[in-house]
């Protein structure tokens, strides 16, 4: 019982921003895994802690108390490539946008939106820094408007969110449905693996619901709804979309419980100072756009010229060219959940194809030919199309001896980064019954303690090996060359390593002799 009120005492400590870390965080799976640790009575504990040891402002324990109940998560963890550095700021001149004039547009948004924009020196600089260097961009960024933005605005408009928050997918994603950060956020809202889950955007082996422009923005706007109830604010609910509501809400207490964006932004991670400006410099651009001369460079086919049709049967985008005649090009386009551009026909699921909609007539009419096509087609295919699966839901991976993080990953088809990011891990080192969060992508993975008597296919290193410690510079095949008749491929087998990306200075690597 002493330990485990010592225990909440840490993460009540954690929880009010005891830390003067401005970029630390708990990351809410972390909350939700605490959560099921403890009692009613735990709870209890919770709150006489936090009123005996800390004067907490009120907005902010309100907010607390609203994010633990809903549980959310933040769908980034990393800068944003659309968001401005520091040193990439411009402090410029434009001949187009004196500062006066730029005061007077900013009050006018300012006056028929529910946003905070503010005149301020830096959000002049970034507007003019996107005016100056990036005045092309946004032509090929109007033109994918065109088809993306009317989708936005109804979903917005179903869940009475701000139409204006449109722009936010142009700050997470470029308007780019296959677009994919460093961490693995994923789609035109950009949401993790995990927190697409919660918003029941599933992935597979052939479909990756994030990426698909409609489901996903029906789920950006149910986790947009669940933020401004925590917040009751817009600019605050648009900081905690980038950062997480565990950093805003600290960041409300270290400026003294103001819950104005502009006044806790700079208790903000970096990124999320950034983040919410890049906002208002988009949202400032496309309103004005026709005044910077800013026009869509080709028209897009527009959203309302185009239409689904549920499919009966396995169809490849190679196929639906031959057949309807429609560039796979324009295909990938309207149908980007469809990462091997093959959509699956499984049962139970309801896997939809967006064509033009003349395309749509076609297709309706010569709906049994077009099967009885492929079926020939698919007979005479040499080589089976990849077996469909789904990712697994997360397990609780009990660390055993002998483990290690490359051993642990190449058993669950994952890769040590991603674990280590799952887990919070500073380091590859583990202990023995340390308990590890991983979502599996391999197949018929147990992990049960009980051994297995089928033996693996994979024949298992034998004999003796070395421990080599990877230097700046190095690469799989410069390493391999340092040791005789080891090649790449060893050593991924032997570690585990899935992604080159995986290989960084100070990993420690198993070669055997």
């Amino acid at each position: 019982m002493k330990k485990k009120l010592l225990y909440i005492i840490f993460l009540v400590l954690t929880q009010v921003g005891f830390s003067q870390s401005k970029t630390d965080t708990i990351k809410p799976q972390k909350l939700e895994d605490t959560k099921e640790l403890f009692s009613e009575t735990d709870t209890v504990l919770f709150k006489v802690v936090d009123s005996l040891t800390f004067k907490i402002y009120k907005k902010a324990k309100q907010i607390d108390s609203l994010w633990l109940a809903e549980l959310v998560k933040s769908p980034l963890y990393d800068t944003i490539p659309y968001v401005l550095e520091d040193d990439e700021v411009l402090v410029t001149d434009l001949e187009e946008l004196p500062t006066s004039l730029l005061k007077e547009r900013l009050k006018i948004l300012d006056s028929k939106t529910p946003f905070h924009i503010e005149y301020n020196p830096h959000l002049e600089q970034i507007i003019k820094t996107y005016l100056k260097r990036r005045k092309s961009a946004f032509s090929n960024l109007m033109e994918r408007a065109r088809y993306f933005f009317p989708m936005f605005e109804e979903q917005l408009d179903k869940y009475n969110i701000p139409l204006e928050i449109k722009y936010l997918a142009i700050v997470e994603s470029a308007l780019k449905p296959r677009a994919r950060s460093r961490v693995g956020a994923t789609g035109l809202w950009q949401f993790m693996y995990q927190t697409g889950k919660q918003f029941n955007l599933n992935v597979s082996s052939y479909v990756d619901e994030r990426s698909d422009p409609y489901r996903s923005t029906e789920a950006a706007c149910k986790y947009l709804s669940n933020l401004y109830k925590i917040f009751g604010d817009w600019d605050l609910a648009l900081a905690a979309y980038n950062s997480g509501p565990g950093n805003v809400t600290k960041a409300i207490r270290r400026s003294g419980g103001s819950t104005n964006y502009w006044n806790i932004r700079h208790y903000l991670p970096r990124e999320t100072a950034g983040y919410v400006p890049s906002f208002y410099a988009t949202l400032y651009i496309f309103e004005y756009a026709n005044e910077h001369k800013i026009k869509a460079k080709k028209s897009a086919l527009p959203y309302f010229k185009t239409d689904t049709v549920q499919i009966k049967r396995q169809l490849t985008f190679e196929q639906i060219n031959k057949t309807l005649n429609v560039d796979i090009a324009l295909l990938q386009f309207l149908n980007p959940q469809y990462k091997l551009d093959i959509i699956p026909y499984v049962k139970g699921k309801n896997y939809t194809l967006t064509l033009p909609i003349e395309a749509i007539g076609t297709f309706l009419s010569n709906e049994k030919n077009i099967y009885a096509y492929v079926d020939k087609q698919e007979a005479k295919r040499e080589k089976p199309l990849p077996k469909y699966f789904e990712m697994n839901s997360r397990i609780r991976y009990k660390v055993r001896r002998g483990d290690y993080l490359g051993k642990i990953a190449y058993k669950f088809g994952v890769t040590v980064s991603k674990i280590k990011r799952w887990n919070n891990l500073k380091s590859n080192n583990l202990r023995i019954g340390q308990r590890l969060t991983i979502y599996p992508r391999r197949l018929n993975v147990s992990v049960s303690t009980k051994k297995t008597k089928k033996k693996s296919t994979k024949q298992k290193p034998k004999g003796k090996y070395r421990i080599y410690t990877v230097k700046s510079g190095d690469s799989l095949w410069a390493i391999a060359q340092k040791f005789s008749n080891v090649s790449v491929q060893n050593i991924k087998d032997w570690n585990g390593i899935w992604n080159v990306k995986d290989l960084k200075p100070g990993i420690k690597l198993k070669i055997y002799y």
